[in-house]
Order: structure tokens, then C-alpha cells, then sequence
């Protein structure tokens, strides 16, 4: 099982913390944020794996907002492809990337191929963080020959320790039957708790806690 911890790059401190679970967590940073390289650098020198979380335009965008670096469905294929370089350069060490929000931008399969493309040549894989039912990510990241895989489970969309575990408990069942689940969280306070009660439990209870890369094919 996987799980890559979303939404990193503007807290070092929460970076501690996870890191200190002693766990192979992953590392999803948004570029551009005010401790997004320092996050990036720690780490990887603790090392845990690091991807690039691309900011993606998402259902109800302007209202709904986005980080001014962000991929936009208005965007021509130029300005994406060197959008998502300049992303990507900005996490350093990262191996793969996942989508930020992006509820909108990733069910345009012309908008992904641009974004994919550059994954490929540079040699990164591709998780499908699933913020759309009607996402194309894997599916083009898979006919580009991108490493790819999909989210299986978000954690944390109810904040609340007991919820989270819950979720958590959920996800290891269901590694059990898939034989590989992909769980996505983000740096909540909730989230962090929860992380610490029941990963070491479940990982006692035979779960094998893997770097998302592991996870994707």
C-alpha cells in the first residue's frame, strides 16, 4: 500500500512530523510555494520519495481558485508544455507527478497528452489523483506509455482522526484483496494523528507500506 501525502511545500514542520512516522510515505509538493524546494531537498534526504504535485484547473475555476502557476483548459499546447517544465523543475529530486484539483483539465484528454509528454520524456510517472469520475489521466497516460496508476482512496475528506483510521483500515483491506492500493491525504493536523496511531498498527497486522512508485506500471 501507498500513500502519498498531498498539498506539501508550504510547511516544513509538517514535514517533520510525517517523516518522523517512520513510514515510506510520498511526497506530492506543489510547486511554487513558499518552502516548496526546502520540502522537496528534506525529503529527499530522509529518503522518501518525491513527486510534483501539478496544479490542474478544476470545475467552477476562476470561482473556485487556483495557484497562479496552475494548468488551464484555455491554454494552448505550447504554453502547457512549458508550464508543466517550469513545474516540474520546480520540486527538486521528484520522480513522479499527481494532479492538483484539476477536476476540470483532466477530462480533456488534449489538454493531458501535452502535460503526459513531458512526463514521459523526462522519465517521471503519473498517478491519477481522481478529482473527476470522468478523468482521462490514466487511460492517456497508459496509450503514451507513461508508469502510471489511479488513487484508489482519499483518507482524509471528513477530518477527524477516528474517520481517517477508519479509511485507512479500508485501504489495507483492500490491499489485501487488489494485492496494491494507492491511498492519497494531505497535512492536516487530523490527518498526521491518524497517520501515527495506525500506520505502525496495521503495518504490524502484515500490511507493507511501499513508495508510490512501487505502486505503478
Amino acid at each position: 500500500m501507498a500513500v502519498i501525502v498531498d498539498d506539501m511545500g508550504s510547511s516544513m514542520g509538517e514535514l517533520k512530523e510525517l517523516v518522523s512516522i517512520n513510514i515510506p510515505l510520498t511526497f506530492a509538493v506543489i510547486p511554487g510555494l513558499a518552502k516548496s524546494k526546502a520540502v522537496a531537498e528534506a525529503a529527499h534526504t530522509a529518503g522518501r520519495q518525491v513527486m510534483v504535485h501539478l496544479p490542474m484547473e478544476p470545475q467552477g475555476y476562476p470561482k473556485q481558485k487556483l495557484e497562479a502557476n496552475g494548468l488551464l483548459i484555455s491554454q494552448s499546447e505550447d504554453e502547457i508544455v512549458s508550464r508543466t517544465v517550469d513545474l516540474i523543475n520546480g520540486v527538486p529530486h521528484a520522480i513522479g507527478a499527481n494532479n492538483h484539483m484539476g477536476s476540470r483539465f483532466t477530462e480533456h484528454e488534449e489538454k493531458m497528452i501535452p502535460v503526459l509528454n513531458v512526463l514521459r520524456d523526462k522519465g517521471l510517472f503519473f498517478i491519477d489523483s481522481r478529482t473527476s469520475p470522468k478523468s482521462k489521466g490514466l487511460a492517456v497516460a497508459e496509450r503514451l506509455g507513461v508508469k502510471s496508476g489511479t488513487r484508489n482512496v482519499f483518507l482524509d475528506n471528513e477530518q477527524d482522526v477516528a474517520a481517517i483510521k477508519r479509511q485507512l483500515v479500508a485501504a489495507a483491506e483492500m490491499a489485501k484483496r487488489k494485492g496494491g492500493v494507492i491511498a492519497i491525504c494531505h497535512p492536516h493536523a487530523a490527518t498526521i494523528a491518524a497517520l501515527k496511531e495506525a500506520m505502525p498498527e496495521l503495518q504490524a497486522g502484515g500490511i507493507t507500506f511501499v513508495p508510490a512508485a512501487e505502486l505503478v506500471r
